[in-house]
């Protein structure tokens, strides 16, 4: 009796010490998913080629958070918001949204587009990262739209304090602030921090409903993988 007695005291054991290591897991993974790191995943091709769409990626969200001890600067690893820094931020007109750009201009600053160049107090700024996919630039004097008008030619504008203004990479398809306004510092949720997986939505980008099709597509996630890109620093 005493033998069964000790058994099953050892499985019991056993049995708590792999609750308390799975309930150990569970919080310290809800911690950092709440507070250290966000998952997401690209979209649209508004910040091609530097983003593509099918990227997935853990968001650094210490990157800007504020401190309010001197001690936390030293262990956190936070810095202040500049210019083509890339951030994570909620969508201003729908902050159930998270959008993803790069940001051109800071608060004080007057930023102006003059036929596709960006100009910061009057200068203008290199731009590697940016592609203009297409090569007609759209004045006032020439064929007017609206939102043609503002992509290529915008400004002057001063971006007011509390704000930034962001804009996509993919310069000629991206919808940002050119066209929303400013976004509020407030709103940014963290910087990308790497690629964990990538795949190539573009050629898989169909909605099917059938069993087979689904199937496919669920296989094609894995072969359609750039396996170049997971696990890329941003």
């Amino acid at each position: 009796m005493k033998k069964k007695k000790k058994k099953k005291e050892r499985e019991k054991s056993v049995f708590r010490e792999y609750f308390e290591l799975i309930a150990e897991t569970a919080v310290f993974v809800f911690f950092v998913m709440t507070f250290v790191v966000q998952a997401f995943q690209i979209p649209t091709g508004s910040m091609k080629p530097t983003l593509r769409i099918g990227d997935f990626l853990l968001v650094n969200k210490f990157a800007y958070s504020q401190t309010v001890f001197s001690w936390e600067k030293a262990i956190l690893p936070r810095k202040d918001i500049q210019r083509k820094d890339i951030a994570v931020f909620k969508y201003p007109k729908e902050l159930s949204k998270d959008f993803v750009k790069r940001i051109i201009a800071l608060e004080g600053e007057k930023i102006e587009i003059k036929n596709k160049r960006v100009y910061i107090n009057e200068q203008p700024i290199k731009e590697s990262y940016k592609v203009h996919k297409d090569s007609q630039v759209f004045t006032e004097n020439g064929y007017y739209h609206y939102d043609d008008v503002i992509r290529d030619n915008f400004g002057p504008v001063v971006v007011p304090e509390g704000h930034c203004f962001v804009m996509g990479d993919n310069r000629d398809n991206s919808l940002d602030s050119r066209y929303w306004g400013f976004l509020p510092l407030d709103y940014i949720k963290g910087r990308p921090w790497i690629i964990y997986f990538s795949y190539d939505a573009e050629r898989n980008a169909y909605l099917r409903t059938s069993l087979k099709e689904r199937l496919k597509k669920f296989v094609s996630f894995f072969l359609e993988a750039r396996w170049n890109r997971i696990f890329h620093v941003i």
